[in-house]
């Protein structure tokens, strides 16, 4: 899977969107869904060790160097 050039950038894409993107789920979740602010928090935390495992995934697989 990770000998496409296509699958590598959809995985670095997608691993900068749950790394960057988590501060804004927390956004989200409080204002727009109306969460409570732990709640949200917590979803913010999870999405955010989500994507950081997935940039150490790609870091030990070589496919960022």
């Amino acid at each position: 899977m990770l000998e496409s050039r296509h699958w590598k950038l959809a995985l670095i894409l997608i691993a900068a969107l749950l790394t960057f993107g988590a501060p804004y789920v927390v956004y989200l979740s409080v204002h727009a869904l109306k969460m409570d602010q732990f709640i949200s928090i917590g979803s913010g935390g999870i999405v955010f060790v989500l994507g950081l495992a997935l940039i150490w995934y790609l870091i030990k697989k070589k496919v960022i160097s």
